[in-house]
């Protein structure tokens, strides 16, 4: 794609840059109330069956996911057009959530603008080794990763990592202002959590919330894996990384059933998202639609993007990922050639 057909591409997706403000009302009214009425449905059927409870807690948890493309939204400051609205908002959402709104706006900013640069890794991304990195690797720092990658860690122990540990501390770095909204979030979630468990009793309280931040979470991780690791995924160093080539080729589409795409908040429209940030959840799809450009993405669906369980380390030298197994072979084809190498006499100058 030349630079004239970039510059086209990003003037046409321009008219969808705009918020509603009647929209976003509308989608936080129809996102948070049923949550709440979830929640609390969940805690009432205790007294009928456990597993109503978690038919129930599943359902509460799509919420959260959608509640969570609000709080995103809000921290690209394009789900409404007043910049307080959006803070205020993406405060409240970050409590239901468990995200500090400022601090997740900053490394997510962050992710935007280096994503798909192999130079610029590291801030709000899924860690990810290249071929010549994990043959480097030290033994832990290969042990690590291999765990790291691992589905049962990445998408079990992840949620709650994320939400009980990464979330509730501030970085080094942060400004004041960034560690307030942090604290003020944590004390929010606390003071919540104790009322709750005072009215309902230590017991209801984690039978009904714990599925839901386990499994709202463990979604939350997969969306943002699948849609930047899969076959054809766009990543290069920095002297050739393109913004526009990362939105569009390093994006995937992940086309999901109507239900879960309105769940999910349209969040699918991944290729559409990082051209553009400032288009809100609810104008992704329109955008996809009549910009046909855009409808050259990689498109994934729930079968297909099963397959990214097997990718896990990237080959720069073939574009493409390659499993450990393959990773293995690797290591002992180097293994191999350095060993014929190291035998070979050396007769120049004979």
């Amino acid at each position: 794609m030349s630079k004239q057909q970039q510059a086209e591409l990003k003037k046409r997706v321009a008219p969808f840059a705009k918020s509603d403000t009647k929209v976003g009302v509308a989608q936080l009214i129809n996102s948070v109330l049923p949550f709440f009425l979830f929640w609390f449905l969940a805690y009432q059927s205790l007294s009928v069956s456990i597993w109503l409870t978690l038919a129930l807690a599943v359902i509460a948890a799509g919420f959260v996911v959608r509640i969570f493309i609000i709080f995103h939204d809000c921290t690209h400051g394009s789900f409404f057009k007043s910049s307080q609205a959006n803070r205020v908002v993406g405060t409240f959402t970050g409590i239901i959530t468990h995200f500090a709104f400022a601090k997740w706006k900053r490394s997510h900013t962050m992710h935007h603008a280096t994503s798909g640069n192999l130079d610029k890794r590291g801030t709000g991304d899924i860690w990810m080794m290249t071929v010549d990195e994990y043959i480097h690797a030290s033994f832990w720092t290969r042990l690590t990763y291999r765990l790291y990658r691992n589905p049962i860690v990445l998408f079990g122990l992840g949620p709650f990592f994320l939400f009980l540990v990464d979330n509730r501390f501030n970085k080094k770095e942060a400004k004041r202002k960034e560690r307030m909204n942090t604290y003020f979030i944590n004390t929010s979630i606390a003071v919540i959590y104790a009322l709750l468990i005072w009215i309902i009793g230590w017991q209801a309280f984690l039978i009904v919330q714990i599925p839901i931040l386990f499994l709202s979470g463990a979604i939350g991780i997969w969306l943002f894996y699948v849609q930047h690791q899969f076959e054809d995924s766009y990543f290069e160093n920095e002297e050739e990384w393109d913004f526009v080539k990362a939105a569009v080729d390093g994006s995937s589409y992940y086309k999901l059933p109507k239900v879960m795409q309105w769940i999910t908040g349209n969040i699918g429209f991944h290729h559409v998202h990082h051209l553009s940030p400032r288009v809100p959840n609810y104008n992704l799809e329109k955008t996809h639609n009549n910009v046909t450009p855009l409808q050259q993405a990689t498109t994934i669906t729930l079968a297909s993007s099963l397959e990214s369980f097997r990718f896990r380390v990237y080959d720069e030298a073939n574009k493409k990922f390659v499993s450990f197994k393959e990773m293995k072979n690797i290591l002992r084809q180097r293994k191999m050639r350095r060993q014929r190498n190291h035998r070979t006499p050396n007769y120049q100058g004979r």
